[in-house]
């Protein structure tokens, strides 16, 4: 880290979750309010339960809807000491807990079983108006599939979203086999720094890689594994709004509008939108808009005035470069 105005670099140190008197139950509240640390831009999902019960009396620690319709379950322990002291593995216990929720037939299932709990626990952050906590919660949900298109994808497959500050070798070598035989599951390694008296949390995707190789562990071999880098190009790795910016293709002053809504701001040369004078990233403008968990900014930021997605506006550019460099190779 650099400090302008001394002119130094600043080593910050990590710290842990022990040192600063959390537990697992706080980093869950941090997660159920800031999931979208977990998405990237290209991703919507909706918090719809926090420590839902199943039949079996275990407790997931949060429950989502994702653009794909996938119930999305995600699983959090605090350090590496809480994951290896579990008599059972932490990405079994996540599995256990998914499979309850394969059995969820349709929309209105989950919300009776689990959203509408949840939005009466939390009703101070609803507007319920005259509605029940069920009415809203069904409109809410079917408002997101719908919007997201995935409304006949409803729960066809569940994902599971693993969070903690640092992991052992035996679970990141179990979730890359899993992801290896086409079970959804992530890791996430959250790691705090304080600076200046303030928490700052930085979310790290740890799996799944195109390569899992670097994450078996070899039986024989104590050696922790090490990770190699992936150059393949990813959904995170596609170009974000301060590059297009720098392309040209969108400029500051431009107006954008969220998808299917009536509003509006103006791009600033940040990549930021200035709503009323008010500075927001794209992203928490559209989760204020749309009032869901994470939002997919590039499918659902339009350029007012060419009326296309910023999506649609990258993909062109993108492809129009491509075709430029493969014309001039075969020159």
């Amino acid at each position: 880290m650099y400090n302008i105005k001394s002119k130094k670099a600043i080593k910050v140190e990590a710290v842990t979750f022990t040192q600063l008197g959390m537990q697992e139950n706080d980093i869950e509240e941090i997660l159920r309010s800031s999931v979208d640390m977990l998405c990237d831009d290209e991703e919507s999902m909706l918090i719809v339960g926090r420590q839902v019960k199943n039949e079996k009396l275990g407790r997931s620690d949060l429950t989502a809807v994702d653009n794909n319709g996938n119930i999305v379950l995600i699983e959090i322990k605090r350090d590496r000491k809480d994951i290896e002291n579990r008599k059972e593995a932490f990405e079994f216990q996540a599995i256990r807990y998914a499979a309850s929720y394969a059995t969820i037939e349709n929309a209105d299932v989950l919300v009776k079983k689990v959203y509408a709990p949840y939005i009466e626990k939390y009703r101070s952050e609803f507007e319920l108006g005259d509605l029940t906590s069920y009415e809203l919660g069904i409109r809410k949900l079917n408002e997101f599939l719908r919007v997201n298109g995935a409304e006949n994808r409803f729960n066809k497959k569940q994902r599971i979203i693993l969070v903690a500050s640092d992991y052992d070798e035996q679970t990141l070598s179990a979730v890359a086999w899993l992801n290896s035989n086409s079970v959804d599951m992530s890791c996430f390694k959250l790691t705090p720094y304080k600076i200046n008296n303030e928490v700052f949390l930085n979310a790290e995707k740890l799996l799944p890689l195109t390569d899992y190789d670097d994450y078996y562990v070899n039986l024989m071999d104590k050696a922790s594994p090490i990770l190699k880098q992936n150059k393949d190009f990813t959904r995170r790795s596609l170009p974000k709004i301060d590059v297009m910016l720098d392309w040209g293709v969108v400029k500051a002053g431009d107006i954008i509008v969220a998808k299917d809504r009536e509003n509006q701001g103006v791009l600033l040369k940040n990549g930021n939108i200035s709503i009323d004078g008010k500075e927001l990233s794209m992203q928490m403008w559209l989760k204020e808009v749309y009032g869901w968990s994470s939002v997919q900014t590039y499918n659902f930021a339009v350029h007012r005035d060419s009326g296309k997605t910023l999506s649609q506006i990258r993909e062109e550019y993108m492809n129009k470069q491509a075709s430029e460099v493969e014309e001039e190779e075969e020159a």
